[in-house]
């Protein structure tokens, strides 16, 4: 049973890290793409009244699977399926503690469980950037895949220098890094990304599993169904040497300190490591009575009242925060309204993943908590591809709309705007068309106006000049991207 539990740890872990490079080297949504998004229960409830049916259907239908499992195995989705898991299970730690988890902290989980759940009934999902699958996926995929790709860019840089190194850097650069790390580079905010799992690696190290203990919304959900769990660990009293192996190698802390024979079912992640150590045989894994004596780690009814009540406290107060009224800088994807992203993003990160352009990225905005990491276009950064409408095909929840192509390219996101003060033909009379050239537009959202200029001798010279066609323009973003001024553009979409 060890041995099959670490071969489907990694294979969960590979399809993981498949769907997660796999999806910008396609730059359309392959089948299951989803999958860990739609097997987490707590998306699934969380996206209950904001969907459409049919989605909030698929989502429920995979999720109800990891909760069937929890009901027969307990949270063994925590030490068999969940990717987080399977890297902290790798991570060095502690092998032994100092001293045991005080419960309080045990509690922090299911306090911020309930949190999301009544925030998200009150219209609040930012706290789903602390679920597991989101914050994994998110991390990688936005923050240190891309930036393990901006560091390997530059190694590239340095290395072509060198003439006898050149084609090595060419092929590498040709067939190995777009197929090992594809899609953008690093873009320097996204560094913020990275640190929520930096913190949970380094609580590892402080305690094993110390996320899974104290902290994972998905983890408590899942506590809580296990408490019904069927299958359970149990000690035959008569073999028992009573040698505390067990509770010092147990990860979760699941096996009560005082008496080696209970062990919390909320806690207890199935991974079977008491039973390997134990020297006398005394531990198995059956199907045991629900009225069997559960130990004092098991969560308790005041005590999940006072997580329940400061949960729903926690939840109102982040609903009462005042929105800050959005700057006419935010930008978001194709057809998607703030509102519509505000109700249903789970700030998966899957939409800037698959970006092509890399113009999609999460908002790291101090004055708008309320979305933070979701996504926006930095048009001066990219620019939204006229042909492309991947973001929407590979959302999971809906948040940003699946446009067909044709009603994509149509569809305004933002206006176009020319500074005069600072655009080559306005202001100092230099020829430039840049921004025309450049416009997807097929009857052009931007044009050239003649227009005559007289120099210091009197000299009469003719110059076009661009003129934004509001009523054309779609706010791609291209013109903005490309204008060869440097620093702001002369020419930006609000």
């Amino acid at each position: 049973m060890k041995r099959l539990r670490r071969i489907t740890q990694v294979s969960m872990l590979l399809v993981f890290l498949y769907f997660l490079i796999a999806l910008p080297q396609r730059g359309t949504p392959l089948p299951f793409h989803d999958l860990f998004f739609k097997l987490d229960p707590l998306i699934s409830l969380t996206m209950l009244p904001r969907t459409s049916y049919t989605t909030w259907i698929s989502l429920i239908s995979l999720g109800s699977l990891t909760i069937f499992l929890t009901i027969i195995v307990g949270r063994a989705w925590c030490s068999w399926l969940c990717p987080l898991g399977t890297i902290l299970d790798w991570l060095p730690s502690r092998t032994q503690r100092k001293a045991a988890l005080h419960s309080l902290w045990r509690h922090l989980k299911y306090l911020l469980l309930f949190m999301i759940l009544f925030a998200a009934i009150l219209g609040n999902l930012t706290l789903l950037i602390l679920d597991p699958i989101t914050l994994f996926y998110r991390s990688l995929a936005n923050g240190v895949l891309p930036g393990l790709r901006s560091v390997l860019k530059a190694v590239e840089v340095g290395l072509y220098q060198i003439e006898v190194l050149q084609p090595g850097v060419e092929w590498f650069d040709q067939h190995i890094l777009p197929s090992v790390l594809p899609g953008q580079s690093f873009f320097l905010p996204n560094v913020l990304l990275i640190i929520p799992l930096g913190v949970v690696l380094t609580l590892n190290i402080v305690a094993h599993r110390f996320w899974c203990t104290c902290i994972c919304p998905l983890g408590a959900l899942l506590g809580l169904i296990s408490r019904i769990a069927r299958i359970t660990r149990e000690v035959n009293q008569t073999i028992c040497t009573k040698c505390q192996r067990c509770a010092e190698i147990c990860p979760t802390e699941a096996i009560d300190t005082e008496n080696k024979f209970l062990s919390s079912s909320s806690e207890c992640t199935m991974c079977l490591d008491c039973k390997q150590v134990c020297p006398s045989h005394a531990i198995t894994f059956k199907n045991i009575s629900t009225s069997e004596p559960k130990s004092n780690y098991d969560p308790q009814r005041r005590k999940l009242l006072t997580s329940l009540t400061l949960g729903v406290i926690g939840a109102v107060l982040l609903t009462l925060v005042p929105n800050v009224r959005l700057p006419q800088r935010f930008i978001r994807p194709p057809g998607t309204s703030e509102e519509q992203l505000l109700r249903q993003c789970i700030r998966c990160g899957s939409c800037i993943n698959v970006c092509p352009t890399g113009v999609l990225q999460p908002s790291c905005s101090p004055i708008q908590w309320k979305g933070v990491w979701t996504p926006l276009l930095e048009t001066r950064l990219s620019y939204c591809d006229y042909s492309c409408n991947s973001c929407g095909q590979v959302c999971p929840t809906e948040a940003i709309t699946n446009l067909p192509l044709d009603e994509k390219k149509k569809t305004v996101i933002g206006i176009a705007c020319i500074d005069t003060l600072r655009c080559l033909p306005w202001a100092e009379g230099r020829h430039c068309i840049v921004c025309e050239e450049m416009c997807p537009i097929p009857q052009k959202a931007i044009r050239l106006e003649e227009a005559e200029l007289t120099d210091g001798d009197g000299d009469v010279t003719t110059i076009l000049r661009p003129r934004v066609i509001p009523d054309l323009c779609i706010g791609c973003g291209i013109c903005e991207h490309k204008c060869p001024i440097d620093g702001q553009a002369a020419i930006k979409v609000y």
